[in-house]
């Protein structure tokens, strides 16, 4: 089991890696602040780990709410819901709301969380590795509007991330893939040792070795952390976690959130990225190559082969929260 610590002063919280975490109990007490959890899952999950969560969680009223799985149910639509549900539970202020499940289901938790009663406390539980190395830690929290995608949110730290690196072994081949996106992205922007690492363990990573993803997941979160540490919210460094992400969320959002998966999509926009920096003559050929022979490797796609207009790309990019000029 490894652990790595987010320090925020008083919202300082930890993140615990490991397996066989959903069933020991003193990783979820110290950071239940009543005997009121209100459980946020959706269809998928629930069949799989929410038995193991409840098992643990006898001693507490547990309400759970599942919604649906997928980025379009990060809407007004299920926050309305979750947050009705949540007064009709009657839910106090010291109520602690669960995450359990990947990006979608831990931004829904956290931004109702962040609003039911001005805020109350939130564990993540994150089960993919998306979830696991990048949404679950930090603090942001969202849904989507129709014109663009995280529009609407809040930065709202959670008590404590438990990641259980079993989940990972139920973990579909595309998400699975999908998730490294996210996680080469960290080399690339901090760690370019760590980037090397990756090259070199290819297939321990295809083959969802223990070891190496323990170490993956690790790494990806100590960096987050000591990110997250020097700019909580997004007004300086934080910003180089954003990396593919501008184009990234603007193919998610031409294709609906129907035809790529976020980390696809953020695979797809590094590329575009390093691209842009090549025809800019910011860095060497050699290196895109490389980046995508990675993401190649890990099964993941490189280029936009859908013939989206490039003004619906360029309008949702421009509506993007991260753009600061045009």
């Amino acid at each position: 089991m490894k652990q790595v610590s987010v320090g925020l002063g008083s919202r300082s919280y930890p993140i615990t890696i490991g397996t066989d975490l959903l069933n020991q109990n003193k990783l979820f007490s110290p950071h239940i602040a009543s005997d009121q959890i209100f459980l946020i899952t959706n269809s998928t999950v629930s069949d799989l780990y929410l038995d193991q969560i409840k098992a643990v969680l006898t001693d507490r009223q547990l309400t759970v709410f599942e919604m649906g799985d997928g980025e379009s149910f990060k809407s007004f639509d299920t926050f309305h819901s979750i947050i009705e549900s949540m007064i009709r539970a009657h839910c106090r202020r010291n109520v602690t709301v669960i995450a359990l499940g990947g990006g979608v289901v831990g931004d829904m938790a956290g931004f109702s969380a962040a609003c039911y009663q001005r805020g109350v406390p939130f564990i993540q539980v994150p089960t993919t590795l998306l979830a696991m190395v990048d949404s679950s830690v930090g603090g942001k929290t969202a849904i989507n509007h129709s014109l663009a995608k995280n529009m609407v949110g809040a930065f709202y730290q959670p008590q404590a991330v438990i990641a259980d690196l079993n989940c990972l072994a139920t973990l579909p081949p595309r998400e699975f893939a999908a998730g490294m996106a996210e996680v080469i992205k960290y080399g690339l922007i901090y760690d370019y040792e760590f980037f090397k690492y990756l090259e070199r363990k290819v297939a321990a990573i295809r083959k969802r070795e223990p070891d190496v993803l323990a170490t993956i997941v690790a790494r990806c979160c100590e960096i987050k952390a000591e990110v997250v540490q020097q700019d909580e919210r997004e007004e300086g460094i934080r910003g180089i976690l954003n990396l593919g992400h501008t184009f990234g969320h603007a193919i998610e959002k031409a294709g609906n959130y129907q035809v790529f998966l976020h980390g696809e999509a953020v695979a797809i926009g590094t590329c575009m990225a390093f691209e842009l920096a090549v025809a800019q003559k910011l860095i060497d050929l050699s290196y895109l190559e490389a980046v995508v022979q990675l993401f190649k490797a890990l099964q993941l796609p490189t280029v936009l082969n859908e013939k989206y207009p490039v003004e619906q790309l360029l309008s949702t990019m421009r509506h993007d929260k991260k753009n600061q000029s045009a």
